[in-house]
């Protein structure tokens, strides 16, 4: 079927329903429902092509959950990932971390405040990156309730490009659990900005004592800003680029539920707080992309200090590779 004719069909369908709950509420109400003004206006803008920016049509979300994407550039569903796959991610960690399997291409992050000192495991180390391919984590990137989320925003065509198990240890008293706010696109080399996504999945409960993500809803509509590490006295860990302008900003904190999953735009301002609990947090993500996005040069531009800087961590471990190769390398086709 044609787009229009699916659209058609959904009118049809809609004059049918409106027709048939006049009958109901006459026949139990002894009085004619006529359905507010607003009511028909929001359906009929539902089955309008022209309105939406940063989501697709024809996708699993609701009007008003795209209705609030478009406008704060990020959205949690409810549980959409299960304690049992969660757990399968944690002991997965928790082997890499302890050596117990081989990290292989992966990357173990250390915390930059704990590198000398006696912390071991997942008390060491903040991050696990690029499990693109590991064999249990590459489940997530996968996960077809995921996917059909990402759909939502990438289209039909979908590639995972940067894949994280986050892990926030306690914070060791130097503020260094503090992620600076900050846009995803400033370490991306593809566009467009508007079909790339991330997917972010709390691995327990997170609230502001553990250091949950804040964001600044709405600045996915504004440009890209420079970055660069924080002018504060506090250490920050690698790469951990900032923009500045905005510490007096309202923030909203996003506190989510074990299993729970943001999906947020690339541009959208957000970071995270300082972790003054004694457990962990953590969370599993992964950065999505249309596969027609193209790779382009960064040279000249706000990106040139982060190519720099992720270009000699590749060399650190022996890859000489540019920017853009540096991510072809790291992604892979999902859908």
């Amino acid at each position: 079927l044609t787009y229009q004719h699916q659209k058609d069909q959904l009118k049809e369908k809609y004059t049918m329903a409106v027709d048939r709950m006049k009958v109901i509420f006459q026949h139990l109400h002894g009085r004619e429902l006529n359905p507010s003004l607003s009511e028909t206006s929001a359906v009929a803008e539902h089955l309008s092509t022209d309105n939406f920016r940063y989501t697709v049509n024809d996708c699993i979300l609701s009007y008003n959950q795209r209705k609030f994407y478009e406008e704060n550039g990020y959205i949690v569903i409810p549980k959409l990932i299960e304690d049992n796959q969660i757990e399968k991610y944690r002991q997965r960690f928790l082997d890499v971390c302890n050596g117990k399997i081989p990290k292989g291409h992966m990357t173990l992050m250390k915390e930059s405040s704990l590198r000398k000192t006696d912390a071991k495991g997942e008390r060491l180390y903040y991050k696990l990156q690029d499990f693109v391919w590991d064999d249990v984590l590459s489940d997530y990137i996968h996960d077809p309730k995921v996917l059909d989320y990402v759909e939502c925003f990438t289209g039909p065509n979908i590639k995972a490009m940067h894949t994280m198990l986050i892990n926030k240890p306690p914070d060791s008293g130097k503020m260094t659990s503090i992620h600076p706010l900050h846009q995803d696109l400033h370490y991306f080399p593809f566009r467009p900005a508007d079909r790339i996504v991330a997917a972010w999945t709390a691995m327990e409960r997170v609230d502001e004592d553990n250091g949950c993500l804040v964001v600044i809803p709405g600045s996915h509509k504004g440009d890209l800003l420079p970055h660069d590490y924080p002018k504060w006295d506090q250490g920050v860990n690698k790469a951990f680029h900032s923009v500045e302008g905005f510490e007096d900003h309202p923030l909203i904190s996003l506190k989510m539920e074990k299993g729970d999953t943001v999906f947020f735009h690339p541009i959208l301002i957000h970071g995270s707080g300082v972790n003054i609990t004694k457990q962990m947090e953590e969370a599993i993500s992964c950065h999505y992309a249309a596969s027609e996005c193209e790779y382009i040069d960064v040279q000249g531009t706000t990106q040139e200090n982060i190519a720099k800087e992720i270009e000699e961590m590749a060399r650190h471990k022996g890859l000489v590779l540019d920017f853009q190769s540096v991510w072809k390398y790291r992604c892979r086709l999902n859908r």
